[in-house]
């Protein structure tokens, strides 16, 4: 035992714990207008046991602890911590054997330099002499949350307390503002009221969070008291206000419904309003409204969200989801906050973690909606270029006399800028030892996707030129899920190694390149080839790879690969592109031809083109 509880005095020892909870041996008094020598003379039948109906009420005046601490023959220094940086006022008388050697009084209704320590929580540090007994009376005034929780902690412990608290914090209020700014930089730029309303919401929650930890209090105004008293009910309903404008925004209301779109705004006009009036009110009325308004905003918006959500909008499941988190927390906030729940911590934690996931949330809406609208966008380019493509044409054929004039010109000018590109290649190739690392895959040391689409822009541009045949392999090793699966992934690491090495084997020109395309996939590109020559080396790949004595821990592993192949001259500078897509639809053809195949594209047979874009 570090302790024992006798006639609702603490002991203290050398065994003692260096943190203590001292809700078990604190005394509670509810009297009104008692000095401290009618305090002492109270006969101990007005002295209760502290219980959850009294530490988790929302406001309480003139309310008396007393603590009785008696120390062993040790000298220690503890620290008394009320970690509730939400109390109005506290006094606090100590005695030392019956006789009074400090009266303090604290709390944010002061200003935050008249603490006696720093910090967003209530500390008192105790110098306990040997063989003394000391006793605490506190009283506690304050119109917000009275969740109590005393402690008597060692420094050191206090000290890794305070820190862990700043750290978990600062995490929580650094992501919340990096987010916020974010947004609101996305705002300004792209002039989207979503982004605006998010940002305003989100920031809105960091100045929230940061006055119901104390922060805002310590940090932005810790001479104005005031302003940490009415900040709270302030900032609840400003927040609920932009979360309702954001969902308009996001759920795209206007479209959907005129009627939902009113309601909105209605709602925020009253969020606004009550944000407004509530520095009038009583701070119990003004934090019960807002409880319930809170409850009901959130659960509209869910309905809202779900009705969309089950017609299949993407937006709105996810919307569901995050704002299922916020609804569930609030509820449980509220329950503990209006006292149908009781919970040994702070009653505006579980609000604060589901915001803090809530937000997360929205900012994945916000994700998906850009990427939509940027996806909308490239189809709109895209169709636009197509028709300045056909202009084009139309424009082309009327000047077709003039054209062949050029031709010519146009002739002398390709042959010098082929002696220029030959030039190029051979400054290029000096290079290619600079670029390497960035180029080669790690795995194959092969090249990597990126070496491999630079490369197809430039052998496709002299395939047009000279009109010379350029073909492309696309190869991907059979059922290497089932290996990864079965012999595990540095097995397949393996694998793949080998297969790269018997691929590479089998290119026998210095102008082939031979390139890892991704997971299990290989692509090769080979220059001034026919797509007979293309076949066959595809079939010479297959057959290596098949016969090739592959083990891994002595067990010999069958393999085989799949090979799709397309050859033709380069036409236009989306030619290379779509010549990449026929070798990928050979391949599929060879994998749906039952595996171990090699198969060329042929433009006639369109039956595998349908398939694929049936997927």
């Amino acid at each position: 035992m570090t302790s024992a509880q006798a006639d609702n005095v603490l002991h203290l020892n050398e065994y003692s714990e260096p943190g203590i909870s001292l809700n078990s041996w604190i005394q509670v008094c509810e009297l009104d207008a008692l000095s401290l020598n009618e305090l002492m003379q109270l006969p101990e039948s007005d002295w209760g046991a502290l219980d959850t109906s009294i530490t988790q009420r929302i406001g309480v005046s003139q309310l008396w602890f007393r603590l009785t601490v008696d120390n062993a023959n040790l000298y220690q220094l503890r620290i008394l911590a009320l970690d509730n940086p939400l109390l109005d006022r506290i006094e606090l008388f100590h005695l030392n054997d019956g006789r009074l050697i400090d009266h303090l009084v604290t709390g944010d209704s002061l200003p935050f330099a008249q603490r006696l320590i720093q910090s967003t929580a209530f500390l008192y540090p105790m110098e306990l002499q040997p063989n003394s007994q000391h006793t605490l009376y506190i009283r506690i005034d304050s119109r917000g949350s009275s969740h109590l929780d005393f402690q008597l902690l060692s420094p050191a412990l206090q000290i890794q307390r305070t820190e862990s608290n700043f750290l978990l914090s600062g995490i929580q209020l650094g992501a919340l503002a990096a987010i916020g700014l974010f947004a609101l930089f996305v705002a300004y730029t792209s002039r989207s009221y979503s982004y605006a309303y998010y940002s305003g919401y989100v920031l809105s929650m960091t100045l929230l969070v940061a006055a119901i930890h104390g922060f805002a209090f310590r940090f932005l105004w810790p001479g104005i008291p005031q302003l940490q008293i009415y900040a709270i009910p302030f900032l609840i309903p400003i927040v609920m206000a932009f979360a309702v404008m954001f969902t308009e925004k996001v759920l795209r209301l206007k479209r959907v419904s005129i009627r939902q779109l009113r309601l909105c705004r209605s709602t925020a006009a009253m969020a606004v309003l009550l944000s407004v009036i509530s520095p009038l009110m009583s701070y119990d009325l003004a934090i019960r409204l807002q409880i319930l308004m809170v409850l009901g905003v959130s659960s509209m918006l869910m309905v809202f969200a779900m009705r969309q959500a089950l017609q299949g909008d993407k937006l709105a499941k996810l919307y569901s989801i995050g704002w299922c988190t916020m609804l569930s927390s609030a509820l449980y906030t509220g329950m503990l906050y209006l006292g149908l729940l009781h919970a040994d911590f702070k009653p505006q934690l579980p609000v604060m973690i589901g915001l803090t996931f809530e937000v997360l949330f929205m900012a994945a809406v916000l994700a998906v909606r850009y990427n939509d609208e940027r996806r909308a966008k490239q189809d709109m380019q895209q169709k636009a270029l197509e028709q300045a493509q056909r202009l084009k044409e139309l424009r082309e054929e009327a000047l077709r006399d003039e054209e062949k004039t050029k031709q010519k010109l146009e002739r002398m000018v390709q042959e010098r800028t082929l002696e220029l590109e030959i030039t190029l290649r051979e400054l290029n190739e000096a290079n290619q030892k600079l670029t390497e690392k960035a180029t080669v895959d790690s795995l194959t040391q092969l090249k990597n996707r990126r070496a491999f689409d630079k490369r197809l822009i430039a052998e496709g541009r002299i395939s047009r030129r000279q009109q010379t045949s350029i073909a492309l392999l696309m190869a991907d090793v059979d059922g290497f899920k089932g290996i990864n699966d079965h012999y595990g992934h540095l097995a397949g690491d393996e694998i793949l190694r080998h297969v790269a090495e018997l691929l590479q084997s089998q290119l026998k020109r210095p102008s082939d390149l031979l390139s890892r395309f991704g997971g299990e996939e290989f692509a090769i590109i080979l220059p001034n080839t026919s797509a007979e020559g293309a076949l066959q080396l595809a079939e010479q790949i297959r057959q290596a790879v098949m016969n090739a004595d592959i083990r891994w821990e002595d067990v010999r592993i069958p393999l085989t690969i799949s090979v799709g192949a397309s050859a033709a001259v380069i036409e236009s500078d989306e030619h290379p592109t779509e010549l990449l897509e026929q070798a990928d639809k050979a391949l599929y053809q060879a994998k749906q031809s039952g595996r171990n195949r090699a198969c060329l594209y042929s433009p006639q047979d369109t039956r595998v083109t349908e398939f694929r874009s049936r997927m």
